[in-house]
């Protein structure tokens, strides 16, 4: 597997300052971890969106900073609903010697028979699996494969997809429904309306203005923390 790598600079300006960052093609991001003084960091971001494209949440990922490495995934990455512009985002330090928790995308594959005649309607209803393991063994993704859904009422439960049980360990109860295939005839559920620019910018800066608190509530989760990081 190729080795993912970036580099990121320390950041300076917070809260509604970023805009200006994003206007000259920079990412604010937050660099935090167990046992580690968060930093503001900000990254280009057009290598952003190329290596996300690559590491997804997932994905282990070296991030260079002044005269460190250090091995992180990508979390909350928050995007402009109307542009898709990735506006901010979080590198979660991790030690790759010690399990961690993370959710890993569920990608349907396939196509039902029922679907296809126009009898049924394929209804996903989980989209991403709750999994331990070491940092480098997470699964990028799991499939469920929807080719095999060919009556009314059939479905692919958690227990049904494929993990290295020597690896990963799945946390969802093992009988929860991932997808199944339902009457056409059924009603479409209300589609919540996304929020606007401005929603999604005020989002961001009040992220920004609450770094502070945030890394103060990552040190707690640990029973100790250094002081230098």
């Amino acid at each position: 597997m190729t080795k993912l790598s970036i580099s990121v600079e320390p950041r300076k300006t917070l809260g509604k300052k970023v805009k200006k960052l994003r206007n000259e093609g920079l990412l604010p991001a937050n660099l935090f971890g167990k046992d580690f003084k968060s930093l503001a960091v900000q990254v280009d971001q057009k290598e952003f969106k190329k290596l996300f494209k690559q590491a997804g949440e997932t994905g282990v990922v070296e991030v260079a900073v002044k005269d460190q490495n250090y091995p992180v995934l990508i979390h909350n990455v928050q995007k402009d609903p109307v542009t898709s512009k990735v506006i901010h985002a979080d590198f979660h330090k991790v030690n790759l010697k010690e399990k961690i928790t993370a959710h890993v995308p569920v990608k349907l594959i396939g196509e039902s028979p029922v679907e296809k005649s126009g009898i049924g309607l394929i209804l996903q209803t989980i989209n991403e699996i709750e999994v331990e393991s070491l940092p480098n063994d997470i699964p990028q993704q799991f499939e469920a494969d929807v080719s095999k859904l060919e009556e009314i009422g059939q479905s692919i439960h958690v227990k049904d997809l494929k993990i290295d049980a020597s690896k990963a360990e799945i946390k969802n109860n093992p009988d929860d429904v991932i997808v199944s295939v339902q009457s056409a005839e059924m009603k479409e559920e209300p589609v919540e309306e996304a929020p606007s620019p401005e929603e999604v910018e005020a989002i961001a800066e009040k992220g920004e203005e609450a770094e502070g608190e945030a890394a103060e509530e990552k040190k707690e989760e640990s029973p100790e923390s250094s002081p230098e990081g």
